[in-house]
């Protein structure tokens, strides 16, 4: 007898429908499965027998042989166990379904040997990209697949579970979310601004990038607060939005790394990958295309720490995501485009002892080494980097007063205020921060008065700025001027850019 039915498969961030056709046939006992599947699934021949068994059902001793339509398109995982053991019972008739029964319906899970569901990855991008009426998942993944509208989740924990559903014996309910959207809870950190000591020239440069969602690099000797700062930088970012909650979960459950029993996230993704990181895990890939850091930091923050230990062409793959907000990957099996706007905030040390410039200790290097380890920086990245700060040694007078600074909650509130402005200001072209312009959109965003263009250009000549950071400068001025509820870019506004800009001259002239 030959059953039909269908499940889902991910290929990037888009679901694709996969037909499962099990055909039970006489003649000696096999267990086959086409449709170019992977280890993975064919080691599933494995767990849908015992799970079978284990259910109290009858594995039949005939020649199975299970189609994974289209044929041409690589099937991967475990996630297509739950619909060929499905198939099997309903051929062998252990199930008595009628023929369209599963017309309008999809089957995903990973079988155990007991015959219980294991979530999978995957199933919110899976579905939002392909949504089918009424959608079979493991119980485990049913939080985050209740964000799609207009589907009926029925959420499976066993296999006998969903037979008896199915063939009307015990139906399972339909599952609609524990807790609306409205009232889920706001983001809460565990760290705070109010912590640091000193470095007030840093937080205010973090304000302002956090403000306008630029990118920012700290310079500074060790132990100067860098990572610590970098660290509290999320807690200064406005709420996620339920959109760019939604579309940052996607990426997690494609990547496989959302948490068990989470149906979206609350926080704004940090990532702080190491300094050994492959290219593909920073930016994706694989043979199958999968989210690198670059895509699991989506509306969130991507940290890297020691930036010139990392390896340079590593680097380098950064500089096309941080203009366009996207990696697209092409593979043999498939291409794949992934979200990718992120904030990057980097660190580093001036030289390789770390103390060079420094007033309380003396540097060791050589010329020659500061200069090798400057250079594994490009200046194409750099321009890339719209904030770059100086954060000095923090003397003992700081560190042992006992008075807290500003708090993470009321630099918040006026990042959120100079977002707001933002918001309303690009509503009508679809931008949501100053980061995001480009072209001609500054020449109408960010005009300058007959001053503050003398100012610019003459700091221009002297710094030898490249015509990217020309317009970096413009863009954090207008952030400047956000943060100050200026309708228009002052001059003072455009030399406070100007002064993120000057380390080019120190460090790399």
């Amino acid at each position: 007898m030959l059953s039909k039915l269908r499940t889902l498969a991910l290929l990037g961030m888009n679901g694709y429908a996969i037909d499962v056709e099990v055909d039970i046939s006489n003649g000696l006992p096999a267990f086959d499965i086409v449709g170019l599947p992977d280890l993975a699934v064919k080691e599933s021949k494995e767990r849908v027998r015992a799970a079978i068994k284990n259910s109290g059902y009858t594995f039949p001793a005939k020649r199975i042989t299970v189609n994974l339509a289209p044929a041409d398109i690589r099937k991967e995982g475990p996630a297509y166990d739950l619909g060929i053991a499905l198939g099997i019972l309903w051929s062998t008739g252990q199930i008595p379904m009628e023929d369209d029964a599963l017309s309008e319906a999809v089957v995903l899970g990973e079988l155990s040997l007991d015959g219980a569901v294991r979530p999978i990855k995957g199933v919110l991008p899976m579905l939002a990209t392909q949504p089918y009426p009424h959608v079979y998942i493991p119980d485990d993944n049913k939080e985050e697949a209740a964000h799609v509208p207009d589907i009926s989740i029925y959420p499976v924990r066993t296999l006998k579970e969903l037979a008896l559903s199915l063939s009307g014996e015990s139906p399972i309910a339909a599952f609609h979310g524990s807790k609306p959207v409205e009232e889920r809870e706001l983001d809460k950190y565990q760290v705070d601004f109010s912590e640091v000591k000193g470095q007030e020239n840093v937080k205010r440069a973090m304000e302002i990038a956090a403000a306008g969602g630029h990118n920012i690099l700290m310079i500074g000797p060790p132990g100067s607060g860098k990572t610590m700062l970098a660290r509290r930088l999320p807690s200064i970012l406005p709420h996620l939005s339920y959109r760019e909650a939604l579309e940052s979960t996607m990426i997690y459950s494609a990547a496989g790394v959302l948490p068990e029993n989470t149906g979206i996230l609350v926080e704004r993704p940090y990532r702080s990958p190491h300094h050994t990181v492959s290219s593909v895990a920073l930016v994706g890939g694989g043979r199958v295309p999968k989210p690198g850091e670059i895509s699991l930091s989506h509306h969130g923050v991507l940290f890297l720490d020691e930036l010139p230990e990392f390896k340079k062409d590593v680097l380098e793959m950064l500089r096309q995501p941080l203009e366009d907000g996207t990696i697209t990957i092409s593979r043999v099996h498939g291409s794949a485009t992934f979200p990718a706007e992120f904030m990057l905030v980097a660190s580093m040390n001036p030289c390789p002892c770390g103390y060079y410039g420094d007033a309380t200790r003396q540097c060791t290097c050589t010329p020659l080494r500061i200069t090798q380890y400057l250079s594994r920086i490009s200046g194409p990245l750099l321009d890339r980097i719209d904030i770059q700060v100086q954060a000095q040694a923090i003397p003992f007078d700081k560190l042992k007063q006992t008075k807290t600074s500003e708090s993470s909650a009321d630099i918040r509130k006026r990042v959120e205020a100079a977002r707001t402005l933002q918001y309303n200001r690009y509503e009508r072209i679809g931008l949501y921060r100053n980061a995001q312009l480009t072209g001609k959109l500054l020449s109408e965003y960010c005009e300058l008065p007959g001053d503050a263009q003398k100012l610019l250009k003459h700091a221009f000549e002297r710094l030898g700025l490249s015509a990217r950071a020309y317009d970096r400068i413009l863009k954090v001025a207008r952030t400047i001027a956000d943060l100050a509820g200026k309708d228009m870019i002052e001059t003072g506004h455009v030399a406070e850019a100007i002064q993120y800009r000057s380390l080019d001259r120190q460090y790399w002239a």
